[in-house]
């Protein structure tokens, strides 16, 4: 009975770290599965953070560069909007990579910032690499992921 119970709580531990990431700015679901094997550079912005909007083209031109190297950029909403307010501010700020409506702060156990933007850079393992603080350029991103990669 002992070694059931065990095998069953292991299972829901594995299934939990396939666990999906919930919702994008359209509604759409974003799955464990699509993140798989991919460096994630999660950022947090917020309509009213001035930097954030200087940056978001930036992040836009970084996902273009990274998508076919093992690479995805996810937004996340500093005030936590859902649905249409998500998607309205989304639009409003020009975002085109994803922006994840449920933080995945503490899946992968990010410290809250209270300054911004933050981006994170986390390995295909999902761990924290590297906390970056202030406005990234696409360049800086774009090489410090390279450098990270090639320590794999």
């Amino acid at each position: 009975m002992g070694q059931i119970a065990l095998g069953l709580c292991a299972g829901l531990l594995l299934a939990g770290c396939a666990e999906d990431y919930g919702l994008d700015q359209h509604g759409r679901k974003v799955t464990a599965e699509q993140m798989e094997g991919q460096w994630l550079v999660i950022n947090y912005w917020a309509e009213w953070c001035g930097p954030c909007r200087t940056e978001i083209p930036e992040l836009n031109a970084l996902e273009e560069q990274v998508k076919d190297k093992h690479a995805t950029v996810l937004g996340v909403n500093f005030d936590a909007l859902q649905n249409e307010a998500l998607s309205k501010a989304a639009d409003t700020m020009g975002i085109r990579f994803t922006v994840l409506a449920q933080d995945p702060g503490e899946r992968f156990k990010l410290p809250r910032s209270e300054a911004l933007p933050v981006t994170y850079l986390v390995d295909p393992k999902g761990q924290v690499r590297e906390r970056l603080m202030g406005e990234q350029t696409a360049a800086g991103l774009s090489k410090r992921l390279a450098e990270l990669q090639a320590k794999e």
